[in-house]
């Protein structure tokens, strides 16, 4: 019932918005755009029960997450009917389940898949991390390399996005469990944090709070409170970022080791209640967003599009709106996202993950109990 609640009070202020979505922060232009590409809409698989996450195999073949619990198959296309047994089980409650997906660096060679996940109970449970080998279409010698600590009660803000970085080390973003917000500050705890391990789970020797009393190593960033997207700029090592603001406030931000991005201190949202959660927006010390956006999309899911379909959107940024129930397109100049599109509005659909597929096209995946997945053409 809570969840409902949140959710539902969530889409007020959209309600109540103007029709630019999107603030800025002071001297940033904002400049929303129309549609400057005809595209078309191809539903290529339904029945998905809530999927999560999308990843491409080098067949061309795709995995797909199910918050309810099960791991699918997208091949030749056509969506497998079962799910591919082989995981240990999540707990699958509220925001919690099967989540977030990513293929190790090398997975051509060594199979390497790797899946976050809510596990545990309802009085205490936690995102983990899981690798798995994926080959012959099964899944075999999974085994948990990271989990989550503290262990919390309760069923909200998981966070659960995987990306290998540049250097091979694996992030995951961890939610800050929606009751438990002030741990996003704390060093001991992992919640509301982005935490960077090895492949194998273990800790880089360069992580930034290496050495500090009480402070976890694996911790790369603090502050954070519900990061559902991830992705590395095309042509740079610089990974990007968004934050799932409470009501207003979602973050695109740009990643720095060690750097506070200030939840709940500031922020540029209020509480779903309507009360005030922090006094600033800024506060020093703490890292300010690249953009922002008040009303909150809810965002979920993030994408750099590399494809060559769209000429005109290669190097854009993509992201899901799960309460805006749209696509969102971001121009970017330089270091600037400088303008905005909304595509997919008339879906009225949850969109959960964005993808560049191999064909070049962009590949979604919507969010319900009949959730499905699409493919953006040309027409």
């Amino acid at each position: 019932m809570r969840e409902t609640c949140r959710r539902l009070l969530g889409l007020i202020p959209m309600l109540l918005a103007a029709p630019s979505w999107a603030q800025v922060p002071p001297g940033t232009p904002e400049n929303p755009i129309g549609s400057r590409m005809r595209h078309h809409v191809a539903t290529l698989a339904t029945g998905l029960a809530h999927p999560w996450s999308l990843v491409f195999l080098p067949d061309g073949s795709a995995l797909i997450t199910e918050r309810s619990g099960g791991l699918r198959a997208f091949r030749e296309g056509k969506l497998d009917p079962k799910p591919l047994p082989g995981l240990p089980a999540a707990y699958v409650d509220g925001d919690g389940g099967l989540l977030g997906l990513a293929l190790h660096p090398q997975f051509a060679a060594n199979h390497q898949l790797y899946v976050c996940m809510s596990m545990g109970t309802a009085e205490a449970n936690g995102s983990a991390v899981v690798v798995a080998r994926y080959g012959d279409d099964r899944v075999t010698d999974a085994r948990v390399i990271f989990q989550a600590k503290p262990l919390k009660k309760g069923n909200a803000h998981f966070g659960c996005r995987l990306l290998f970085a540049p250097d091979g080390t694996l992030l995951v973003t961890l939610g800050e469990g929606f009751d438990y917000r002030d741990q996003a500050q704390a060093l001991d705890s992992d919640l509301g944090k982005i935490v960077r391990i090895t492949d194998t789970g273990a800790i880089p020797k360069d992580n930034p709070f290496i050495g500090r009393a009480n402070a976890r190593p694996e911790i790369y960033t603090l502050g954070d409170r519900h990061v559902q997207g991830i992705a590395l700029r095309p042509g740079t090592k610089d990974i990007w970022f968004h934050e799932h603001g409470p009501r207003g406030g979602d973050e695109i931000n740009v990643l720095k080791p060690g750097a506070n991005y200030g939840w709940p201190i500031v922020t540029f949202g209020i509480d779903y209640s309507g009360e005030q959660i922090a006094e600033h927006t800024a506060q020093p010390g703490m890292e300010p967003p690249l953009f922002y956006l008040v009303p909150s999309i809810a965002p979920s899911g993030m994408e750099f599009y590399t494809g060559d379909r769209f000429p005109e959107w290669r190097g854009d940024l993509f992201v899901g709106g799960l309460a805006a129930r749209a696509l969102y397109r971001f121009d970017i100049e330089g270091d600037r996202i400088v303008g905005q599109e909304i595509l997919l509005a008339g879906l009225k659909e949850r969109i959960r993950d964005v993808r560049t597929g191999p064909d070049g096209f962009l590949y979604v995946l919507t969010d319900s109990d009949d959730g499905k997945l699409l493919r953006i053409e040309k027409p």
